[in-house]
C-alpha cells in the first residue's frame, strides 16, 4: 500500500493524497476515476516515481476524503477547482495532468483551463471522452448511448434506497456489466468491496454523476442532435496530450477516438487491443511504455 498524507486545500476540502518521489522533479498529478481510488495508477507510480514527483489523490467524495453529500457539491468546476488547490497546497506550480474514466473527464478540463496560464504542461488521458464530443455521441450513436445508460439509473432517486441498505456493491450489480472483473487481484478487489460499504462514500460517487451536465437520452429518444443544441464553446488543446484507449471498453467504446485531432493541436494516441475499460490495471505495461515515451519526447 502507497501511503497518504492529509491536504486541506483552501476551499475546507480535504484530500487524502499520496505524494512520493523526488520533490525536485516534474509533476505528475493522477486523478482516478470511478468507482476506486489513487490505486487505480499504482502501477504507473510504482513505475514512475523514481524520476517524477507522482501526486495522487483520493478525490472528494471517495474514501476517506471529504464526502459532501448534497449534488451540488460535485459539479465540473469544483472537481476541476480541487486539483488546482491541491497543487497549490503542495507548492507545486506546474503540472502534468492524467486521468482515468471520471478522472480522465476532470483531466479534460484542467488541462483546458490551465494551459493558458502555464500551470498545466502536458496531458494524458485514458479512457475518458472528450467533452466536446461525447455529448454529440450520446444523442447520435446508438451503442454509446446504450452504453451509457447506467448513469441514468445512478441518477435516480429510486435507487437510494438499494445503496442505503447494500452500499454501492447494489446499484453497481443492478446497472452495470463489468468488462473483465477476473483482472484484478484479489486484494485489490477485497479492498475495493470494503471501500463501497461506506453509505456517504457511495452517495458522494453516484453525485459525480448527479451533478454532470451530460444528457444521457433514453434508448427510444430520437438519435439526432436536439433542435437548437450546439457544442460547448471550448478553446483547442494546445498542450501535448497523449490519449490511451482501451478498445474492448463496454462502456466507452472506440467511436469516442473520432474527431480528437480536430479540438487538439500535438495528439498522440495509443489503442490497447485485447483490454477492457480499466486499463491502468488491466495493461499496465502498455500503459507505462506509452508513458515512457511520451514523457521522455515531450520533456
Amino acid at each position: 500500500m502507497m501511503d497518504q498524507q492529509r491536504v486541506t486545500l483552501a476551499n475546507g476540502i480535504e484530500l487524502d493524497v499520496v505524494d512520493t518521489g523526488p520533490r525536485n522533479a516534474p509533476a505528475l498529478i493522477f486523478l482516478h476515476g470511478f468507482p476506486e481510488s489513487h490505486r487505480t495508477w499504482r502501477h504507473q507510480i510504482a513505475h514512475l516515481s523514481d524520476r517524477y514527483r507522482c501526486i495522487a489523490p483520493d478525490q472528494r467524495g471517495y474514501r476517506g476524503s471529504s464526502k459532501p453529500q448534497e449534488v451540488a457539491a460535485y459539479t465540473p468546476d469544483k472537481l476541476i477547482g480541487d486539483i488546482f488547490l491541491l497543487a497549490d497546497a503542495l507548492g507545486v506550480g506546474s503540472f502534468t495532468i492524467i486521468g482515468h474514466d471520471w478522472g480522465g473527464a476532470i483531466a479534460w478540463g484542467i488541462a483546458l483551463g490551465g494551459q493558458t496560464n502555464g500551470r498545466v504542461t502536458r496531458a494524458v488521458i485514458a479512457n475518458a471522452p472528450h467533452p466536446a464530443l461525447f455529448q454529440k455521441l450520446l444523442y447520435t450513436n446508438e451503442t454509446q448511448r446504450r452504453s451509457s445508460q447506467y448513469m441514468r439509473g445512478f441518477r435516480d432517486p429510486a435507487n437510494d434506497a438499494l445503496v442505503r441498505e447494500h452500499g454501492l456493491a447494489g446499484i453497481l450489480l443492478q446497472e452495470v456489466k463489468w468488462d473483465r472483473p477476473s483482472q484484478m487481484e484479489s486484494a485489490e478487489r477485497d479492498a475495493l468491496l470494503a471501500d463501497w460499504q461506506d453509505r456517504e462514500a457511495a452517495f458522494g460517487m453516484l453525485n459525480w454523476y448527479r451533478a454532470s451536465p451530460v444528457d444521457v437520452p433514453p434508448l427510444d429518444a430520437p438519435y439526432a442532435l436536439p433542435n437548437g443544441w450546439t457544442e460547448p464553446p471550448l478553446p483547442r488543446l494546445a498542450i501535448p496530450t497523449l490519449v490511451i484507449w482501451a478498445m474492448d471498453d463496454l462502456a466507452l467504446p472506440p467511436e469516442n477516438l473520432a474527431g480528437l485531432d480536430a479540438a487538439i493541436d500535438d495528439l498522440t494516441v495509443v489503442e490497447v487491443r485485447d483490454c477492457g475499460h480499466f486499463v491502468p490495471w488491466e495493461a499496465p505495461e502498455a500503459v507505462n511504455a506509452a508513458l515512457d515515451e511520451f514523457l521522455t519526447r515531450t520533456g
